[in-house]
Formats: structure tokens, C-alpha cells, sequence
């Protein structure tokens, strides 16, 4: 049938399911199962239940018909005879480097980002659809923001399994998964050189749009804005806002420690911050996120932008003297937020993708195409964010070897050896790997062990599913997805159906990219919701994206030139090694292994 909508009863013997993949017989007798457990709708067709056992699948502007969505139409069968496979477009942007050095000289650089930027931030619906409590779309799910939104509705509560119809009654226990599989028996550096600065960054910068809500439970975040707010920065509401603000030239408050800018303490900004019990309130320093005070990484970056802020205050007020402390404040805050997406585009993502292409941050590719600037954070990117593999065995600063216990809330470090000295040995201690399988460090096991148990709260459907919505094949076995025999066979014991695979797990033990830090999946699935955020901004809109938006040409040049290098340079009196990746092996000797005894 050619009709858009077809009703079908799984009752009548048995039905051909997924096309024609599996042959499910249902008796008469047996209790109606809900038929959206078995996601019947393939290419993004929507299930809806009718009557008793029915169901239907919209397939609405999928470019399929027929019952489950199988069929394609002809522009469709067309783009996808001619398509090649993601793992295609990562070799030649991974590869042939001459190549590609003369693209980036041309304009086909711009065309390509163009390209590449609409065609993930495609895969993300905006506005944004389901929530954990809304399978379908509605008008909560829509204007609650204090929910995080899903790509993917919630298996049903009515299903044989928790995974749907595949896999076994009960899942694995969380942790015996992540000691049996993702525990680290012994460090692996990461292949592409990623260090620490790169580790600190990716948890700095996310921690301003990922924080789901202690108070109201999984699924919801504290995080309103949804996005690039640089709240990390100022804080997620106007109240703690203003207590980090001086309130005069449009600065954060700060203190001076011999003769360097740091964050105040809360005795003089009063937010609450999460320290253990035992550090007195002389020792807290004051940020926009609470929980920076974790780890020294994350409180040098809390200081390096609180010194930029102010330093871009002073260049505004110079330009224009009778601004009010409100507007250089507000001003100040849209060109941080324009200079992190430029860094995080051009630096962060260039160096996690690997590409040979030059990546763009340029708003303006986008002002010919239709582009919602709105962004909703999912819960399956919160998900799959969870990068702990990163983290070495030990920290190490100038030669100086610190133990996590010494390491994590250790409130005198930033002060002791100053920022360029944390950057500098940042910027020179490899990470470890992400993907793979057995590269979590025994000090943060835990949070796997946490992200597994909040995906079965929040019922995300199984990674096959999640690979399929994302445009690739799914995987037909365990050995298939990790690239060996072994842990196969054991996640086959523990799940029983490689369509029963949970996301989190499924992403972090598929076999990594050839050089790559981590799979397949992780790639394909993290960089639309990266991209879609990053540009969704409403600074790079037609509207904001324009000199006075930013304080006129000083202030847009800023935005348009910013780089991580430049970012700890201008705020530091001796400009440091940094980048996100360890050395170059030719310049400084051998890139070393965390925990290794060699001097930097």
C-alpha cells in the first residue's frame, strides 16, 4: 500500500515484523503485548497505538511507506544507493592530507562545513519532541524546559523486556558490567594524543548544559538555558549571578593573589558551592558552577574566563565610556559565549574529529539554509558524555606526581603553582582512551556505574535502536560491534540479543576508529547534538550575528579570532605549551604516559 498511514492488527497468526527481518507469531489467546515494544517503525516512522493490539506507523516525510516504513520511495532508494557509509567519510576526511590542505585554502572549505553541518544538525528535531514522561509529542514536553528532551521515546512501561520484546527479564547488574567491561586493567593513551587540557575543557564546557536536577530527579536538568549560556561562568540563575558580580565596569568579582586574578572566596561572593565538610569557607573559591571546586582542571579554566571577562570589560568600556556596568556586563557575556563556540568548533571538535578538513565556525554558512536557533538539551547526549576514560591513573604536575586522593578538592594547587604551570603540564599529560572497553579508572567507576542505572530509570531504548536512528547499520552481533571474540561472547551470556544492548555500554565497548578515541557511534550520534547546539545559538543568528551585538568590530574580532591559545595567553604574563594534544613527538621528545617517572 502507498498510503502514508496503514492501520495493521498483529493479531492475524504471524506478522512479518521489521521487514521481514523476524517472523513473531501472536495466538489469540495471549495477553495483548503493547505491538510499539517491538519498534515496529523503521526510518523514523512514528508508533501509535489503535484499538486493542493494532498499531500504526506514521511515516510522514520519512521518504518511506508502507505498513512498518520499509518502503522507499524513489528519491529516496535513489540517495540511498548513492550514499556512502559514515565509516567511508571518515577515512577520505581522515586521510590523503595534501589532499585536504588545498580544500582549506579554497572555498570549498566553507562549502563542506556547510554540508556537513546540515546535514547532522538534520538528524536532531527541533523544536524538540518527546521527554522521559512523554512518549508522545505534547505541548508539556514542548514548553518544559525544565526537562531534558529525547531523540527517542521511552520503551514502554507494558513491554515483555525491559529492552522491549529482545534480551532477557532482567538486565545485568550495573556493576558487575563496569568491572567486568569498562574498569581499566591498565592504562592505554589515548592514539591521537589527547591530554588533560582537552579532558578539563570537554568538562568545563559541558557542565554549564549537563546538570540534571538532585531535587526533581533523572531527566530533568537545573540547567535552563539549555546551551552555550556560559552559566558555568555566571551561574544558572539571576541570584547567583549577582553575587559573582562586582557590579561596577561589568566584572565578576575577583581577588588578587601575589599579583595574579583569581575567583573570590564565598565569603565575599556568597553562593553556595559543593565542597566536603572539612574545607573552611577561607578555601571555597567562588564560580558559576557549584561543583567546580572537584578538581584544580576545572577551577584553573573557572579562572582563566573570569579573567577574560574582565579583561574584555576593559577593551568595551574604552570604546565606550558611557556604557552602564549592566550593558558591559551583558556585552561582555556574548562575546565569551561567541568565543567559546568558535574555540570549541575550531580547537575542541577539530582535534576530537581528527579530520583533515579545516572545521568553520562561520554563522553565515547557514543564513541560506532553514535553521531553527533553538536548542533543547537530550538526555541521550548527557549520556553518552560521560568521557571518564579520559582521566589518567595519576596527576601530574611539574614532575610531580598527585594520587586522585590528593588530587580531587585539593583547594591550594591552582594558587601554589599558578595557571600557566597547571596549563603547561596539563597540555603535556596524555589522556587515556575513551572507547574499547576497560578504560575507566577504578576512582570514577562509579559514575559508569551511576550512568547505566539512570538509563533504566529513563528507559532508553536499546543501541541498535539509537544506531538506526542516527543513519547507520545496526549491528548484527556482539562480535561484530567490539571486534573480537571474547567480551562477545560474555555480553552475549549477559543480554542474550545484541537488539537488547543497552546505549551507554553499547557505545562505550564497540571497537574504536582506526587511531580514534573511541567508536563508530559515539561519532555519529555526539556530533549532531554537538554541532545543533553549537550553532543553534542565538548569536548565530542573522539577527545577533553582527558587530554591534558584540560592541562593535573590536569586540566581533575578538569572537572571529578566538583560539584555546589565545584564551590562555592574554591572561596569563608567560604564554605556556597548550593545545589539546600532547607534544609532537619531533618538538619536545616522547609524548609521555600518565604516571610515567620521566621530568616534563
Amino acid at each position: 500500500g502507498t498510503e502514508p498511514l496503514q492501520s495493521r492488527e498483529p493479531a492475524d497468526a504471524a506478522v512479518c515484523w521489521l521487514h521481514g527481518d523476524v517472523s513473531l507469531s501472536l495466538s489469540l489467546s495471549s495477553p495483548a503485548v503493547n505491538p510499539c515494544c517491538y519498534f515496529p517503525c523503521q526510518n523514523q516512522g512514528v508508533c501509535v497505538r489503535v484499538g486493542l493490539r493494532g498499531y500504526e506507523c506514521d511515516c510522514t516525510r520519512t521518504g518511506y511507506y508502507g505498513a512498518n516504513c520499509t518502503s522507499p520511495e524513489f528519491w529516496t532508494r535513489l540517495h540511498n544507493l548513492l550514499k556512502p557509509s559514515p565509516a567511508f567519510y571518515h577515512f577520505i576526511l581522515t586521510h590523503f592530507k595534501w589532499f585536504w590542505d588545498i580544500i582549506n585554502s579554497t572555498f570549498i572549505r566553507g562549502t563542506l562545513m556547510r554540508l556537513v553541518l546540515t546535514v547532522r544538525a538534520n538528524l536532531i528535531p527541533s523544536p524538540p519532541t518527546f521527554n522521559s514522561d512523554y512518549g508522545y509529542i505534547s505541548w508539556e514536553a514542548y514548553a518544559n524546559v525544565s526537562y531534558y528532551t529525547r531523540v527517542l521515546p521511552p520503551v514502554p512501561d507494558d513491554c515483555p523486556t525491559p529492552m522491549g520484546t529482545k534480551g532477557k527479564l532482567h538486565l545485568p547488574d550495573p556493576q558487575l558490567l563496569a568491572e567486568r567491561f569498562l574498569l581499566r586493567q591498565k592504562f592505554e593513551a589515548d592514539p591521537r594524543g589527547t591530554n588533560m587540557m582537552f579532558a578539563f575543557f570537554a568538562q568545563h564546557f559541558t557542565h554549564q548544559f549537563f546538570k540534571t536536577s538532585g531535587k526533581m530527579g533523572r531527566g530533568f536538568t537545573k540547567a535552563l538555558g539549555h546551551g552555550v549560556d556560559l552559566g558555568h561562568l555566571y551561574g544558572d540563575n539571576l541570584q547567583r549571578q549577582h553575587q559573582l558580580r562586582l557590579f561596577r565596569d561589568g566584572k565578576l568579582k575577583f581577588q588578587v593573589v601575589d599579583g595574579e586574578v583569581y575567583p573570590p572566596m564565598v565569603t565575599e561572593a556568597p553562593v553556595h558551592m559543593v565542597y566536603p565538610s572539612g574545607v573552611p569557607q577561607e578555601q571555597q573559591l567562588a564560580v558559576g558552577q557549584e561543583v567546580f571546586g572537584l578538581v584544580p582542571g576545572l577551577m584553573m579554566y573557572a579562572t582563566i574566563w573570569l579573567r577574560e571577562h574582565n579583561r574584555v570589560c576593559d577593551l568595551l568600556k574604552r570604546d565606550h565610556p558611557t556604557w552602564s556596568d549592566e550593558q558591559l556586563f551583558q556585552t561582555a557575556r556574548l562575546i565569551l559565549i561567541g568565543e567559546t563556540i568558535k574555540i570549541v568548533v575550531e580547537d575542541y571538535v577539530q582535534h576530537l574529529s581528527g579530520y583533515y578538513l579545516s572545521l568553520k565556525f562561520d554563522p553565515e554558512l547557514l543564513f541560506g539554509s532553514q535553521f531553527q536557533y533553538r536548542n533543547r538539551i537530550a538526555v541521550e547526549f548527557n549520556q553518552l558524555y560521560h568521557w571518564h576514560g579520559l582521566m589518567p591513573d595519576s596527576f601530574i604536575i611539574q614532575g610531580q606526581e598527585y594520587s586522585y586522593k590528593q588530587f580531587l578538592y585539593n583547594t591550594s594547587m591552582l594558587m601554589d603553582y599558578g595557571v600557566e604551570a597547571l596549563v603547561e603540564s596539563f597540555s603535556k599529560q596524555v589522556a587515556g582512551r575513551i572507547g574499547g572497553g576497560h578504560t575507566i579508572n577504578a576512582n570514577v567507576l562509579h559514575v559508569a556505574v551511576g550512568v547505566i542505572k539512570e538509563s533504566r530509570q529513563l528507559r532508553l531504548q536499546p543501541f541498535n535502536e539509537y544506531r538506526k536512528r542516527f543513519g547507520m547499520k545496526p549491528y548484527k552481533s556482539f562480535q561484530e560491534l567490539t571486534g573480537e571474540e571474547e567480551k562477545a561472547a560474555e555480553l552475549e551470556e549477559l543480554y542474550g540479543d545484541i537488539d537488547a544492548l543497552e546505549f551507554y555500554p553499547g557505545l562505550l565497548l564497540e571497537k574504536p576508529q582506526p587511531n580514534g578515541i573511541f567508536g563508530e557511534s559515539m561519532v555519529e550520534i555526539g556530533a549532531p547534538f554537538s554541532l545543533k547546539g553549537l550553532f543553534g545559538n542565538p548569536i548565530c543568528s542573522p539577527e545577533y550575528w553582527k558587530p554591534s551585538t558584540f560592541g562593535g568590530a573590536t569586540g566581533f574580532e575578538i569572537v572571529k579570532t578566538a583560539s584555546l591559545q589565545k584564551l590562555v595567553c592574554l591572561n596569563v604574563k608567560k604564554c605556556p605549551y597548550v593545545a589539546f594534544h600532547v607534544p609532537d613527538t619531533a618538538e619536545h621528545g616522547s609524548p609521555r604516559a600518565a604516571g610515567s617517572s620521566t621530568e616534563l
